[in-house]
């Protein structure tokens, strides 16, 4: 895999780390459930445990693409850029379950289809 598509899988693995830290570690503050348009405490309260979850989800699709990258050569390269694939997938359904959620699905799954094509062209 070439260095730029390298670039982005490791963009990719750092936002859904970050994504992890806000799920199931920061869920119960006011600016982080908002994020999720979430609107008050009562319905953070409820949804927690599925953020909490959601949260590990990105957790493992982050240590997907990062280990990936650490470990190299083909079979590294192919986790990491299968862990891209789930993102980018990811972020398709979430913009056509809730096109509000339009800005996130493009954080989501912008850097890994950026990685997939360069790692497919380059």
């Amino acid at each position: 895999m070439n260095t730029i598509a390298q670039i982005f899988v490791g963009l990719a693995g750092a936002f859904h780390l970050a994504v992890f830290v806000m799920e199931s570690l920061l869920f119960t503050k006011p600016s982080t459930y908002r994020r999720f348009l979430v609107p008050n405490e009562t319905e953070a309260a409820i949804a927690r445990p599925w953020a909490f979850n959601q949260g590990f989800y990105n957790l493992f699709l982050a240590l997907g693409a990062l280990g990936g990258l650490i470990a190299g050569g083909d079979k590294g390269h192919a986790i990491a850029l299968f862990a891209c694939a789930c993102m980018a997938g990811a972020g398709l359904v979430l913009v056509a379950s809730n096109r509000k959620m339009v800005r996130s699905a493009v954080l989501q799954a912008g850097p890994p289809i950026i990685a997939l094509v360069l790692a497919a062209v380059l």
